[in-house]
């Protein structure tokens, strides 16, 4: 994986206390903040509202989709820690000021809290998602 450890741990323990207790404690969400930084929020609000599809194909290949706050789609790997928005491609990539944006992290956590819409769609499908996704950026 591409996220450091202290991230990865809080990660797992963010999953575990879910799994006991079906909310995050307090001191766990200090953690995130202190590590993820200005996307926590955001990232806990796209998880509350449902916002993280896993988009599955036959093959298995997965790829999620996150309604982003102004309402459009972006798509993450967590395979590649990658994002489709702007702001991953600003804030990670060409300047390191985040880990990651607030769509992958919203993707980790409701990874962790079992809180992905689930789809499942054709190789065809999955194919014209990846596709579409290039031509936005084109």
């Amino acid at each position: 994986s591409t996220l450091p450890a202290v991230a990865e741990e809080l990660l797992r323990e963010i999953k575990k206390a879910f799994q006991e207790s079906s909310h995050v404690p307090d001191d766990l969400l200090l953690g995130l903040k202190f590590i993820f930084g200005p996307s926590a929020v955001p990232a806990l609000d796209l998880v509350d509202q449902r916002c993280v599809t896993r988009v599955t194909a036959p093959s298995g290949r997965t790829l999620y989709q996150v309604l982003g706050s102004s309402g459009k789609l972006y798509t993450c790997y967590s395979s590649c820690h990658f994002c489709t928005c702007p702001a991953f491609g600003f804030s990670v990539l060409q300047k390191s000021e985040s880990l990651l944006c607030k769509h992958i992290l919203a993707v980790y956590l409701s990874q962790a809290m079992g809180a992905c819409q689930e789809l499942s769609v054709s190789e065809e499908q999955l194919t014209n998602i990846l596709l579409a996704e290039e031509e936005d950026e084109g």
